[in-house]
């Protein structure tokens, strides 16, 4: 593990900018990925199999482009958006809401050693010991948008913890993108909702990529 403190030259720079940028990331893998070009995926914890497959989809495509997903390692969406990468031998990072010695959830320690075998990085700003504390998962959202270029939400509930990550990345400038989904979907009224304020709709990676020039 690695200590990067924000004066620092292996700082991330795509940090430095946002609001309140941790003092201090604990860093797993290859930290000289976190500046690179990035999407940060994210969408519910309770993901349809419609919602996994189009975020595996998503993932898998924009790796294979030279895209680093960006993501928060939970169930459902952030797990997809994870392991779409890895099949396509793409690198991803995925952002802890705790420190390393309480990988959350438990079920994707398999995970997070992938991730960290294939080059990928885990970062917290979290020391070891801390718990991942239910009001520490909002906060460690402006990293997963703060370290991309560009955030895709691909499941959504109306009240979902995804769109405090649109918050953030709005006030950072940063594009935000949204998967459509079935209107009687409670899992689509979130990604429904961000399209009709004005998120750019997505059906596929193309829709992603030109508004980046790849």
């Amino acid at each position: 593990m690695k200590k990067i403190e924000i004066g620092d030259k292996s700082y991330p720079k795509n940090l430095l900018n946002i609001f309140e940028p941790p003092k201090v990331l604990y860093v797993m893998g290859d930290e000289t990925i976190l500046d690179n070009f990035g999407i940060a995926i994210v969408g519910s914890r309770n993901a349809s199999e419609y919602g996994k497959s189009i975020t595996k989809s998503l993932a898998y495509s924009l790796a294979k482009h030279n895209v680093n997903i960006i993501s928060g390692m939970a169930k459902g969406i952030d797990e997809e958006a994870h392991k779409g990468a890895l099949m396509a031998n793409g690198k991803t990072i995925a952002v802890l809401g705790g420190g390393f010695f309480h990988i959350y959830p438990k079920e994707n320690e398999g995970l997070f050693h992938e991730i960290l075998r294939k080059g990928g990085a885990v970062i917290t700003e979290y020391e070891d010991d801390v718990k991942p504390l239910p009001q520490n998962f909002p906060r460690r959202n402006r990293i997963i948008s703060g370290l991309s270029q560009g955030v895709v939400v691909t499941e959504a509930r109306e009240r979902s913890g995804s769109l405090i990550t649109v918050d953030f990345a709005l006030n950072q400038g940063k594009d935000v993108f949204a998967v459509p989904g079935n209107i009687f979907s409670k899992n689509a009224k979130g990604t429904n909702g961000l399209i009709k304020e004005g998120a750019k709709l997505v059906e596929n990676v193309f829709d992603i990529l030109e508004e980046f020039k790849i």
